[in-house]
């Protein structure tokens, strides 16, 4: 039986693989998200992201056979407000979704208009660029409990052994007003340490732990003022079982460290 890794993909800021200037700043994680699907056993059945772009209440699945698109950033060209990536939805991974969270004793709903924002279709639109690659979205809970989200990637984990890749899109570093400004870089490269130690640690219940203790680590909230783009990695570290972590790129763009992880 073939069992699929987990990721966490740092996502970058806003659409900018639709941007030269971007494009020519990202060069590094535009190669690398390209060249995920070779870490791959085979090609998925279809992926579920966790992203830091949608939260609710409650944990809640899109069941949408075709999402639309969610430009949720502001102040990008125009251009940027018209991008399409019609990958389908699969109202049945949603279902499979839910019934597994349901059993594990969380509360999930649905959603059948949630669409497509940037920290979904910037790394799947790379990684498979046909956009034919069925793709169902969790969002992240609101009280933004750490240790709920690893509870959550742990409940989904046995869908890694059914052909479905389980895909976190956050950031290391998420800190609006840090970006650009150099001070911002060793702040970025501390906290990120502190996470590539954590997912690498061989004892899988110690990794999880130093991520719920996520707060206590070099620089946390310079890092993270809101901990919504840290969360994905939460789930994806759940999922992981006892495989352990390692980072596959980090990219440093803005004055700060990007990096992203894969675990199995």
């Amino acid at each position: 039986m073939t069992r699929f890794p987990t990721l966490f993909l740092s996502h970058g800021g806003g659409p900018w693989p639709f941007m030269e200037d971007r494009r020519v700043q990202y060069a590094k994680t535009a190669e690398a998200f390209a060249n995920l699907p070779q870490l791959l056993p085979e090609r998925p059945k279809a992926v579920l992201v966790i992203t830091g772009h949608w939260e609710a209440d409650a944990f809640t699945v899109s069941t949408s056979p075709h999402p639309p698109m969610v430009y949720d950033y502001y102040g990008f060209p125009e251009h940027t407000y018209h991008l399409k990536y019609p990958a389908p939805g699969k109202p049945e991974l949603a279902a499979q979704v839910k019934a597994l969270l349901t059993h594990a004793g969380l509360d999930c709903r649905e959603d059948p208009d949630q669409g497509f924002d940037h920290g979904t279709f910037v790394p799947l639109g790379l990684m498979y660029p046909n956009a034919d690659m069925p793709i169902v979205l969790l969002s992240l809970k609101s009280s933004y409990d750490a240790a709920e989200h690893v509870k959550v990637g742990q409940a989904i984990a046995s869908l890694r052994d059914e052909g479905i890749l389980i895909v976190g899109s956050g950031l290391t570093y998420h800190n609006m007003r840090g970006f650009n400004r150099p001070e911002s870089k060793p702040v970025s490269y501390d906290f990120e340490a502190y996470l590539n130690e954590a997912i690498s640690n061989p004892d899988a219940a110690r990794r999880n732990a130093m991520l719920v203790d996520w707060e206590n680590a070099p620089s946390a909230r310079l890092a993270h003022p809101r901990e919504d783009h840290l969360l994905p990695l939460m789930v994806a570290a759940g999922a992981a079982g006892s495989d352990v972590g390692r980072r596959v790129f980090v990219d440093e763009v803005a004055h700060v460290a990007m990096a992203s992880y894969v675990f199995g």
